[in-house]
């Protein structure tokens, strides 16, 4: 992660935008970007607009590099800020991530402020539920049923992701869209259906 000159912190999502965004002006892009399921649908959306090619694999950085190697591509990152650029090397490797943009920035001849200007993050909100207990609450028809009435309000707009931890006793929901408070009212309907369903 950078920030930049506004004390704007800069994330895995927006470094990889803006190496990315380089790499097509200097013809050194090959194929396309692995993201991950948490990665901010903004940088799919502008990827997409530079017709540059977005995969999402499962959250983890060895998941990144498997989905890299197989689609024969070089660039991929965690929002958490894991940039992974076999171009340079085989892991991430934050030294050579903060390089790749600082070479961007030296390259072009403008701030990172400015580089990070082609990506709009769309507000994401992530809501942990803590269960216990042999039940599955990903599988209950009350939760099946909140996620299909907010992926049915986000059509087109936006997501939603529900998952177990792989570290803690906990479900993930996130939601993201174009307004805050819409995405922030319907990630809590979806966690509220969770707790009933824990």
């Amino acid at each position: 992660m950078m920030v930049d000159h506004t004390g704007y912190v800069v994330d895995g999502d927006e470094c990889v935008y803006v190496i990315a965004s380089h790499d097509l002006k200097t013809g050194n892009i090959r194929g396309g970007v692995v993201g991950t399921l948490m990665s901010n649908m903004g940088l799919e959306i502008a990827l997409a607009d530079m017709g540059v090619p977005f995969a999402r694999s499962k959250v983890g950085d060895r998941y990144v590099m498997e989905m890299l190697v197989q689609n024969g591509w070089q660039l991929g990152a965690e929002n958490s800020g894991h940039v992974i650029n076999l171009k340079h090397t085989s892991t991430g490797d934050g030294i050579i991530a903060a390089l790749n943009v600082l070479t961007a920035i030296c390259s072009t001849e403008k701030s990172l402020f400015e580089l990070r200007q082609g990506m709009t993050k769309l507000p994401q909100v992530l809501v942990n539920v803590r269960f216990s207990g042999d039940n599955d609450p990903l599988k209950a028809d009350n939760v099946a049923s909140a996620v299909h009435e907010v992926n049915e309000k986000l059509t087109g707009r936006g997501r939603v992701l529900l998952r177990k931890s792989g570290t803690e006793p906990l479900i993930r929901v996130m939601v993201e869209g174009p307004e805050l408070e819409e995405v922030t009212q319907l990630a809590n309907s979806i966690a509220d259906a969770v707790k009933e369903a824990c």
